[in-house]
């Protein structure tokens, strides 16, 4: 995370107790964790390949489910931070089941037995893959928009117009950080309505509820706010990616096709989340005072920030119009900033890598699934055409659900996406009439997103909980109410449009 962010502090406290909580010294069940996840890979990776029931399977298609299930395991129980998890993933595969992998690995196995090789380039390609850099060019928005101080004068312009009557400036709160985070980082954007909204918290009764309804706008801001662009949360990104994979379904579906449907189900679940918020924790104050301290400039490199914003986000949204692609657009910022030097070679060093790495990490595992054939047995070991349409789509959403409200939402899409992708395709016929693979796999990263249950299930949570006005069961409640409604909505509305082929 940039330094220069406002609440910059707050997401390193956040990430600090994390690293704490994985210190063996401090918890010596990491190395139990550990130790799980190293033998349950061990022991996939040397049974007897009669014991799953795959007739045929490759050494190459077993090596790979035994990474899987470390890659699994290792998201789950977390013993270490969920991007070193991905990129050793990958490391893996390279070493053990690319045309590239140690000899050590291949030469003592016959060539029948062993299977199709992965390419290690294609693996390799996956840190350069064109939703990586979606997202590199989205960070490199999100810190010349706080170099310049875009990022306070929005929060000021678009906060006023909420006046300070007390119901109001909450609605203002829940808008302007469901759209910040339509944009930039959730957690970055959790951190930073955090700071400007801690004077206002100082001056409401301690007593109130309503500093409650304050606090919990802010997370539920940011995790509803990135339903709405593709680049909003990664979970988004790794969907697009299978259903516009040139190799794969090749759905060509635009930046401005998703906000199209996404970015009103996004404000109409934050204005219902609104009216929850008042009912559960009324104001007892009528009125709120807003001060939003930060320096917003007015120099040369501010104006071409605010100019290569604007323009970047308008072909975004009419990509389908001026024939550029998205993924393309996102280099526009990228050059312009760099060559006026408002980005530094100080400022590429704060990219957010980590994310981008553990995205990465969720793609060469669906390559190494897909490549190796391995998802395609599994695929066919299940009958998927022979389930309902609607128990695939909602079923594999509300698993999604489930799994992303105890590990990392991007951890539950890189593991379901591409298993579902492949299953989604092989039962085309029976979900062509809900909208076929489009409905299930963004209802999946709907499903992440609505995940916000308890402190741990997304960092803007647990910034949220740290500021000590807000009780587990006060969050459970609230996530557990907008998560049943938003899934209702949600999937109501992917259905509706699915079967009238606007999917």
């Amino acid at each position: 995370m940039f330094k220069n962010f406002v609440g910059y502090f707050l997401v390193e406290a956040y990430h600090q107790k994390k690293k704490e909580r994985r210190n063996p010294l401090k918890n010596n069940s990491v190395v139990v964790k550990l130790a799980v996840c190293i033998v349950s890979a061990l022991v996939v990776w040397n049974l007897p390949s009669r014991c799953f029931c795959a007739e045929g399977l490759t050494v190459v298609e077993q090596r790979v489910m035994a990474i899987f299930c470390f890659a699994t395991l290792m998201w789950v129980l977390e013993p270490v931070s969920a991007w070193t998890t991905s990129v050793m993933s990958i490391v893996f595969l390279l070493f053990t089941c690319s045309d590239s992998s140690l000899c050590l690995f291949t030469r003592s196995v016959e060539p029948d037995a062993l299977g199709h090789l992965l390419s290690y380039k294609g693996l390799l390609a996956c840190f350069a893959d064109p939703i990586i850099m979606l997202f590199i060019g989205g960070f490199i928005l999100a810190i010349a928009a706080t170099k310049s101080g875009l990022d306070v004068k929005l929060a000021r312009v678009l906060l006023k117009p909420f006046g300070t009557r007390s119901e109001t400036v909450l609605l203002g709160f829940l808008l302007v950080t469901g759209l910040f985070s339509m944009f930039l980082s959730n957690t970055a954007t959790a951190a930073m309505m955090l700071t400007f909204l801690s004077p206002v918290l100082k001056n409401l009764p301690a007593n109130g509820k309503g500093r409650i309804a304050l606090a919990l706008a802010i997370p539920i801001g940011a995790n509803i706010g990135g339903i709405g662009t593709p680049i909003g949360t990664p979970p988004n990104a790794i969907a697009l990616k299978f259903l516009n994979d040139p190799a794969g379904m090749n759905m060509n579906i635009g930046f401005g096709q998703w906000m199209l449907y996404m970015f009103p189900l996004a404000i109409v679940l934050l204005l219902i989340s609104w009216r929850l918020l008042l009912r559960l924790f009324p104001f007892t104050q009528k009125t709120i005072e807003l001060h939003i301290e930060g320096e917003s400039k007015n120099d040369w490199r501010s104006i071409v920030t605010y100019v290569t914003f604007g323009v970047t986000i308008l072909l975004w949204m009419f990509d389908k119009v001026t024939g550029v692609n998205s993924n393309v657009v996102a280099m526009l910022p990228v050059g312009v900033f760099c060559i006026t030097g408002i980005i530094t070679r100080r400022d590429l060093e704060e990219i957010n890598w980590s994310v981008l790495w553990m995205v990465a990490g969720g793609f060469a595992l669906g390559l190494a699934l897909q490549d190796s054939g391995l998802a395609a047995r599994l695929v066919q070991t299940i009958p998927f055409d022979t389930w309902s349409p609607v128990l695939m789509i909602v079923g594999s959403g509300l698993l999604c659900y489930i799994m992303a409200n105890f590990i990392s939402h991007t951890a539950t899409a890189n593991l379901l996406v591409p298993i579902l992708a492949l299953a989604g395709m092989s039962a085309s016929a029976t979900l062509a009439p809900l909208g076929g693979v489009s409905t299930l796999l963004i209802g999946v990263a709907l499903g992440s997103s609505l995940a916000m249950l308890l402190p741990i299930s997304t960092p803007p949570n647990a910034l949220a909980h740290a500021t000590g006005l807000i009780e587990q069961k006060q969050m459970m409640k609230t996530g557990l109410i907008i998560g049943l409604v938003g899934f209702l909505l949600g999937y109501g509305m992917l259905i509706l449009l699915g079967t009238n082929g606007l999917l």
